[in-house]
């Protein structure tokens, strides 16, 4: 359980550093028989830099019921 604390605390020092994640999804932008055009568009997922302060304190709390 000590080491689930741990990696819960260093989850949420990664989302306190990083706020945002970028993916690429492909669409079909336009097609002439066998022919496609295809195009990658970004989508990005952003949070506040509180939530990985929570997700911090949540791992300080399991760490500390391990003890």
């Amino acid at each position: 359980m000590k080491n689930f604390g741990i990696f819960i605390i260093l989850l949420g020092l990664g989302l306190l550093i990083f706020t945002t994640f970028t993916s690429f999804v492909k669409e079909k932008s336009a097609g002439i028989g066998k022919t496609e055009i295809v195009r990658d568009l970004p989508q990005e997922f952003d949070w506040y830099p509180l939530v990985g302060i929570g997700v911090m304190g949540v791992g300080a709390i399991v760490l500390r019921k391990s003890s």
